[in-house]
């Protein structure tokens, strides 16, 4: 299997379509909804499309703002993060992404953690 991560999860394309799923998935989360109340969210799935993109090894450069930077107002705990995390890895398995490869994603998204869990 030569194809990379990015073209596994569908190349841009694919990326947005599973955004999609994820925000949706969020937005109706009472837990974590209301990260989103005052988000443009057609931006921020576009910056989250670019970042997937970015760390799926695709051929975008991800130009959102510093993760900490980005995150540092929001109080986001641990247990936050980990339904934020769910719900990608829920929306992933809709689109028929493989274990392994849903794996890679949330790795290298748990990467930057620290930069986003901001509160106990």
């Amino acid at each position: 299997m030569d194809d990379s991560l990015y073209e596994r999860l569908g190349g841009e394309d694919g990326i947005a379509a599973v955004v999609d799923d994820f925000y949706d998935r969020v937005v109706a989360d009472e837990q974590v909804a209301h990260y989103f109340e005052d988000v443009d969210m057609q931006k921020q799935r576009a910056h989250q499309a670019q970042f997937i993109s970015s760390v799926a090894g695709g051929p975008v450069e991800y130009t959102g703002a510093e993760m900490e930077a980005a995150h540092a107002d929001l109080d986001i705990g641990p247990a936050d993060f980990e339904a934020i995390a769910t719900h990608l890895d829920d929306a992933l398995a809709a689109f028929d992404v493989a274990e392994d490869d849903r794996q890679t994603v949330l790795a290298e998204i748990a990467r930057y953690r620290g930069a986003i869990v901001t509160a106990d």
